[in-house]
């Protein structure tokens, strides 16, 4: 799971699901084989230090699609409509990306995960059908897997500032914009 010295992990949606989810659903070697397989659900977000593959304050892994979203000490609960995932060059649907977020109790955390599948393959299997394709080969069955990124809101936010932030010289210049304030003796 470790990358070599130098690469960072920070994929796109598209990336995501072209790259990885697909070849995972359909039984291809990815390279490099950098995700693992996690069964989530029984753990509680700070867990996954260790179990995922890390890159910043963000976790990544595969895992099997479920309803279920049940840990020992919370769950995981949708948030808002799912989001449609385009290829940047054909703008053709390739996956689906679902917003949760973590609660313990009724309490909302700042857990965040968002939950990446390939679209419906009963789709695909009725436009097969209807190019009158009678084949009865055997296709990857598209609803077993989903990539998860998990981060703490808080934390993510800190990383994705806009730059609004000042640095140590800009606090200076400002400083000195202050002693035209000060009366000297």
């Amino acid at each position: 799971m470790n990358l070599p010295p130098g690469f960072r992990f920070f994929p796109t949606d598209e990336e995501l699901v072209v790259h990885f989810l697909h070849r995972k659903a359909s039984l291809l070697p990815c390279h490099p084989d950098v995700i693992p397989d996690l069964d989530l659900y029984p753990y509680d977000p700070w867990d996954l230090p260790g179990k995922a593959l890390q890159e910043g304050r963000q976790w990544y892994f595969y895992s099997r699609k479920t309803q279920e979203r049940v840990t020992s000490n919370g769950y995981w609960g949708s948030v808002g409509i799912d989001e449609p995932i385009f290829t940047s060059s054909t703008h053709k649907k390739v996956g689906i990306k679902k917003y949760l977020t973590f609660y313990l109790g009724d309490s909302q955390t700042n857990w965040v995960m968002q939950e990446y599948s390939l679209p419906d393959s009963s789709s695909r299997s009725s436009k097969r059908s209807n190019r009158g394709s009678t084949s009865s080969t055997h296709k990857p069955d598209y609803s077993k897997w989903v990539i998860c990124r998990v981060y703490e809101q808080n934390c993510s936010d800190e990383e994705d500032d806009d730059g609004a932030e000042l640095s140590c010289l800009d606090e200076v210049f400002l400083s000195l914009d202050d002693l035209d304030e000060v009366s000297l003796p």
